[in-house]
């Protein structure tokens, strides 16, 4: 309430000393000292007179009769009318110095009851109640000055709680537009449109700060200056020093333009710039700078706070802005990256197999052998038949084909095919709850299984291998695949891209989904891929052994 200037008007004060003045203009004592000896006298007067009254017709009827008669009843007659005309004085005194002073009394305090905080008291001058009328009609007085000082304290209220609505409002405004703005332009001109509309600006411009210097990037009304539009530009070529390092809005009042070259304009105006920081989180993002006539400038106090709200939302506007595009340039890339990943674990990893069928098949050219040529034949058909398939599934979907019956049903037939394109018997140990997982866990959770199995194919040398799946209670997921292979000592890198970098996808597809995924060999004794994830479950699931024996 402090901000308001309702309440910093020396009014109260400066009439409270006045009424003090007057009220206590004598001592409280001598003024009921005074009051109390004047009433007193004044009714000891009229007591005094009537009881003079009463005695002088008494004695007119206590005159004998028997001494002359006429001289008897004339001198009754003058007492009666002197008692008579000293009673009516003694009435209308009583009257004149008592009754009416209290009629106007109750008369005055029913016209204040009534809201007539205007009203007076007569004040007849040396009346014994005239030193009481002043001071009610100073009381009255002070309370009609103290009505019309709340009245305009409430006008400047509603005045002052009218224009915190109106920002409120345009504060809300402008925070809804933040999440419609389809791009930096739009945002932009509708704050530039409004900051002129709330500030009364005549025109404005809006910098942003890039590569450590401010670049205009948007104006609003600069077209009105005419021939003065560069001249106004290069005003504020460079930032105002004080709203970029303390982030406050800055008045430059002494900014006067010659507008005499003008259509329509024959004299010079002056016009303030004003200065308004865009921050964020205590960053400067850009900076406003309005041109207003001063003249149509209001409240500065409150005008200055709004602007600088309106400052920091567009700040807040611009750095959502900017990371929604850089949320949306991180989202290609990651597409990007899943799409090579794709490639890598589904067709990629066909084309490895379609060419381990063709050396199969130039082995078995030599041999001549003709059932077993067109048996390879027809193998290599269909793995092409699925190479084009992963193709228009990653070309429509960007994913591989998973079996709608679920998860397990995929697994079985990357086990068989696995199975019938080598020499190495594979184990399928099942012991998963039978719900299906969401299709993203599945997808990650196929092509790390897919991934090993190359692997081994491709490096391992192996005989046997295990393919085991369990969970517990808790929904914590297990796959473990292991092989009888040579092993390794560390990951095998290349300088070439796309080959052997199996495992870091691997670790990424992992990470996807909550997981870990856990490496281990050595030389001479297989190796172990286990992967760990998490997907609370309510099924207990029963064991399923398969056994798929090659060659």
């Amino acid at each position: 309430m402090t901000d308001n200037p309702a309440l910093s008007k020396p009014g109260h004060a400066k009439f409270l000393g006045r009424f003090k003045r007057l009220w206590f203009h004598n001592s409280l004592a001598d003024r009921n000292s005074s009051f109390s000896c004047g009433a007193r006298t004044r009714i000891f007067i009229y007591l005094s007179a009537i009881a003079a009254v009463f005695l002088l017709l008494l004695a007119s009827f206590l005159i004998p009769h028997d001494f002359h008669p006429a001289l008897v009843r004339s001198l009754q007659v003058i007492l009666i009318s002197t008692g008579v005309a000293a009673l009516g004085l003694v009435v209308y005194f009583f009257q004149r110095d008592f009754l009416l002073p209290l009629m106007h009394l109750r008369h005055w305090v029913h016209l204040m009851r009534g809201g007539f905080l205007h009203a007076q008291i007569p004040v007849v001058k040396d009346a014994e109640f005239a030193d009481l009328a002043e001071d009610l009609n100073m009381i009255g007085i002070m309370l009609l000055k103290l009505s019309e000082d709340a009245e305009n304290q409430l006008q400047e209220h509603t005045k002052h709680i009218t224009s915190k609505t109106r920002s409120l409002q345009i504060l809300y405004d402008l925070s809804a537009s933040i999440n419609y703005s389809g791009n930096m332009d739009d945002l932009l001109s509708k704050f530039l449109q409004t900051i002129c509309n709330v500030a009364n600006a005549e025109a404005a411009t809006v910098r942003l700060f890039e590569d450590n210097h401010f670049r205009l990037v948007k104006s609003y009304g600069l077209e009105k200056f005419h021939k003065l539009d560069e001249h106004l530009l290069l005003v504020h070529e460079y930032p105002r020093g004080e709203a970029i390092l303390n982030g406050k809005v800055v008045w430059d009042e002494a900014v006067d333009w010659d507008l005499t070259d003008m259509p329509g304009n024959n004299q010079r105006q002056h016009v303030g710039i004003v200065s308004v920081p865009l921050a964020y989180r205590n960053r400067i993002l850009g900076l406003f700078n309005l041109f207003i006539d001063m003249r149509n400038l209001g409240n500065r106090k409150e005008m200055k706070t709004l602007l600088l709200s309106i400052g920091q939302h567009c700040g807040m506007a611009i750095e959502k802005t900017r990371l929604d595009a850089e949320a949306h340039r991180l989202n290609i890339m990651e597409e990007r990256e899943h799409l090579s990943h794709e490639l890598h674990d589904s067709l990629a990893q066909t084309l490895v197999s379609l060419r381990f069928q063709i050396r199969v098949l130039d082995e078995t050219v030599e041999s001549d052998d003709k059932q077993s040529l067109w048996q390879q034949l027809e193998r290599i058909e269909n793995t092409i038949d699925e190479a084009n398939t992963e193709l228009r599934e990653l070309i429509t979907h960007f994913r591989a084909p998973i079996d709608k019956r679920g998860v397990m049903v995929a697994l079985k037939q990357i086990v068989r095919r696995f199975q019938e394109e080598t020499e190495i018997s594979i184990f399928l140990q099942q012991e998963w709850p039978e719900v299906t997982l969401p299709g993203n866990m599945e997808i990650q959770v196929l092509r790390i299984i897919q991934e090993t199995l190359a692997n081994i194919r491709k490096h391992s040398e192996a005989h046997t291998v295990r393919i085991l799946l369990r969970s517990d209670h808790e929904g914590e997921f297990t796959v473990l695949v292991e092989d009888d292979g040579v092993g390794f000592d560390k990951p095998a890198t290349s300088n070439h891209p796309g080959e052997h970098i199996g495992l870091g996808i691997m670790r990424e597809r992992a990470q996807k989904i909550g997981g870990e995924l856990i490496v281990d060999s050595e030389p001479g004794e297989g190796t172990r891929v286990v992967l760990k994830f998490s997907y609370p479950q309510k099924k207990i699931s029963c064991t399923n052994i398969q056994t798929l024996a090659g060659k």
